[in-house]
């Protein structure tokens, strides 16, 4: 902002916001898929009038460029791994890896109990590995396919998926956004995560609550005997040996240990290809076709399933709707939105249009209850316009850690606010990278799941009640009679 001749107004910085908006909502009613170009456009769109706004007040367009730039650059880790999953996805159904857990999974699991199991099954997969992308993109593709075969709608076995997924991804001490919102904040990894229980407990225990009682309730489509057909057409493509469970758990020691996302998943992508040539040796030839070596067609069928289509087909069709991947470029789509997202954010980053809109509502967090109100929405406004996790917990914990300070609020009273919004609210955004990734791996509309991720939608509610009732709420008091500079901590309840 330093080149600019001056400052936007408010009404500048909400106009772009506003076509957005508008834009977004008439897609929904005129495009049947709004992932296929029509939102992307609406934030190409939306980043030329904030581009328009910020030349007009004086900024020059090499330094809003490089601020694009710079922004696509801090995406890219994000699409690398999307293009990844889809290669992972695809050679892990050709391998048979998926298609096992649906099989031995339909013989464990009891309907009733179902969603409740797969918010759990979710929750320790992402506690162990740090990551709600892997564990979706792997044991959540599995578990929505359990939830098909017994007749359970996709929107609610996705919500319950997401809702264990980021339990893990806030509290593991191996996520990237439970070490980025202690580092913004000012407190230590091990103190955000202990103080995080206070509202990540109860949210989860509603959570599997509510799941609970949907499963009892529900009107299961599915006899046993339809589950008994699901598993005979697995049972007729695929060799569903139990010795295809090493490749999940090869790859979850792999993330255990600390290895980067990338190259674990390249990991387990080559070693689902490696057991497809092993174990699948008739779908190998199925998908290549007769009349070659084995070894040209191992090669064509592990490469198509890394970049392109595979569509299986049985006499079940429930079966052949689970036995479909499209692998890296089935993710080309999501890359284009999240590409057209990381524009419009970081136009608005640079135009100082995100901050002129937020200035004023830190000017009227009066209370301590307001104030982790007003950070609360912030993190949501930035997952919505900045479309992306990181900075909806960057910006808002720089902006506000002063006035915490002020406050005599302890870091990890900020640091809890960033995760239980800004991380827990990414995946509900469609066009965020994260609900625009985890939509497009599930293959469900993230409007469609948004209302049954119940931990996501309870846990900035949580945050701002415990602020508001004053539960939990860290402070530094100075002690009486004393004149040391560091103050000792109290906590209200």
């Amino acid at each position: 902002m330093a080149s600019m001749k001056r400052t936007p107004n408010l009404a500048e910085a909400l106009l772009p916001i506003v076509c957005l908006i508008i834009l977004l909502t008439t897609n929904v009613f005129v495009f049947e898929d709004t992932l296929a170009g029509s939102n992307q456009i609406a934030l190409l769109l939306a980043a030329t009038i904030a581009g328009i706004i910020v030349r007009r007040n004086g900024q020059k367009w090499e330094h809003t460029r490089k601020q694009v730039v710079k922004t696509i650059g801090s995406a890219m880790p994000s699409m690398l791994i999307l293009l990844l999953i889809g290669s992972l996805a695809g050679t892990w159904m050709i391998s048979g890896v998926v298609p096992a857990m649906i099989y031995y999974g339909l013989d464990i699991v009891n309907p009733r109990l179902f969603l409740m199991t797969a918010v759990v099954v979710s929750a320790l997969v992402s506690v162990a590995t740090g990551s709600s992308w892997s564990t979706i993109a792997t044991i959540g593709v599995a578990l929505l396919g359990i939830g098909d075969a017994i007749g359970v709608s996709e929107p609610i076995v996705a919500g319950a998926i997401i809702s264990g997924a980021y339990f893990g991804d806030k509290i593991s001490p191996l996520s990237d956004t439970t070490n980025l919102a202690p580092a913004m904040a000012g407190t230590d990894l091990f103190t955000h995560i202990r103080y995080m229980f206070f509202t990540t407990i109860p949210s989860i225990a509603i959570t599997l609550v509510v799941f609970l009682i949907i499963g009892i309730n529900y009107e299961f489509k599915s006899s046993i005997t339809d589950i008994e057909l699901v598993k005979s057409a697995i049972g007729e493509i695929f060799n569903t040996s139990p010795w295809l469970f090493l490749v999940p758990l090869i790859l979850f020691a792999i993330i255990i240990l600390k290895v980067p996302p990338i190259p674990s998943l390249m990991i387990g992508t080559l070693l689902g290809g490696l057991f497809a040539v092993i174990f699948q040796p008739e779908l190998v030839w199925e998908v290549a076709g007769r009349g070659m070596s084995y070894t040209k067609a191992s090669y064509i069928s592990f490469m198509q399933a890394m970049f392109g289509d595979i569509s299986l087909s049985t006499q079940n069709e429930n079966v052949n709707h689970l036995l479909s991947t499209s692998g890296m470029r089935g993710m080309l789509d999501t890359i284009w939105l999240i590409l057209s997202a990381m524009v419009f954010g970081g136009i608005m980053e640079a135009g100082g249009l995100l901050q002129r809109i937020t200035r004023p509502i830190m000017k009227m967090a009066k209370s301590t209850g307001a104030l982790v109100s007003s950070t609360v929405g912030t993190c949501i406004f930035f997952n919505a316009t900045a479309s992306d996790q990181y900075l909806a917990i960057v910006v808002p914990g720089r902006m506000y850690r002063k006035a915490y300070e002020e406050r005599g609020l302890k870091p990890e009273v900020l640091s809890r606010t960033l995760e239980d919004s800004g991380t827990m609210t990414s995946v509900l955004i469609p066009w965020n990278t994260c609900g625009a990734t985890q939509s497009r791996v599930l293959d469900v509309a993230t409007f469609d799941y948004l209302p049954y991720c119940f931990f996501n939608l309870i846990s900035p509610v949580m945050s701002i009640l415990f602020a508001y009732f004053n539960i939990k709420i860290r402070r530094f008091v100075k002690p009486e009679g004393k004149t040391e500079s560091k103050p000792e901590t109290i906590e209200t309840n």
